[in-house]
């Protein structure tokens, strides 16, 4: 590969389905729909690169507000690695979203690389898996019932900024989507997506431990006798006791790192994280 005649572009959504399955190629598990939610997040901040008209590698690199960016769906196909792709991809990434506190989830073993770039070590992230079933609890209402601009305060609160448009495409593209309010406001909500393999919940956000446990519950109840996949951050020990109740198995764990530190957000009622690719 001449790295002279690489040219590295803006992805159209098309483009985007096509990254998506080689993220599945690597054991990702994308949802059957990301590419809507992901391409509305910040349609400016995926890239591909090629070379003499053959696609080599993507990246993308969101830019949520002036204050937050994150990076992710890196990458490179199998036969062009190790030859200088990566590096400029990033480099392209991160002008995008210069500026900006910047996380994104690395394989442990490439924690050292990221950090050449700035990254540092925030806590892991830890995907759990089980089948999905059961009986739901009682409680829960269907988060489309609540108010839009309700959902955008509570899931500030949680999520490092404000992403209303990525918000509006996830819960619309959802297999389902649950909510509990207590005093008349949100306390905690969750989505279920369709996935290549089964169904992934996230984001679980929730006030204290039984609202999540419950917003668990009623989900994966939906997606009976199918697997079930919930990314947990360990920086919120509750996360990880529910996965432990309720028989989740861990499978991997990945590393989220930022630029500027771990971002404002109650990591404490973080249960499950939005999704690897976009945070």
């Amino acid at each position: 590969m001449n790295l002279d005649e690489l040219v590295i572009r803006p992805m159209s959504k098309a483009e985007l389905g096509v990254a998506l399955d080689w993220a599945a190629a690597e054991g990702w598990n994308p949802g059957l729909q990301d590419a809507e939610s992901f391409h509305a997040a910040d349609p400016e901040g995926f890239f591909l690169a090629e070379c003499a008209g053959e696609a080599l590698g993507c990246i993308c690199a969101i830019a949520y507000d002036e204050t937050f960016g994150y990076v992710g769906l890196f990458i490179i196909r199998p036969p062009y690695r190790k030859q200088g792709l990566g590096h400029r991809l990033l480099n392209v990434a991160l002008r995008h979203v210069q500026g900006r506190n910047v996380g994104l989830d690395a394989a442990n073993a490439m924690q050292e690389v990221y950090g050449r770039y700035g990254f540092e070590f925030a806590y892991h992230t830890i995907r759990h898996h089980c089948a999905g079933g059961g009986k739901a609890p009682a409680g829960l209402i269907d988060l489309t019932s609540v108010p839009f601009d309700e959902i955008q305060r509570y899931d500030a609160t949680v999520f490092p900024t404000a992403r209303a448009t990525f918000l509006s495409r996830w819960i619309a593209q959802s297999s389902a989507s649950l909510a509990v309010i207590r005093e008349q406001e949100l306390a905690g909500y969750g989505v279920l997506r369709a996935c290549r393999e089964g169904y992934k919940i996230g984001p679980l956000f929730a006030d204290d431990p039984e609202i999540a446990d419950a917003l668990f519950q009623g989900l994966s109840a939906r997606a009976a006798g199918a697997p079930v996949f919930l990314d947990t951050p360990d920086a919120n020990p509750d996360a990880i006791e529910l996965a432990k109740r309720r028989g989740l198995t861990p499978i991997f764990d990945a590393a989220r790192m930022f630029t500027r530190g771990a971002p404002p957000g109650r990591i404490d009622h973080c249960y499950g994280v939005t999704t690897l690719e976009l945070g």
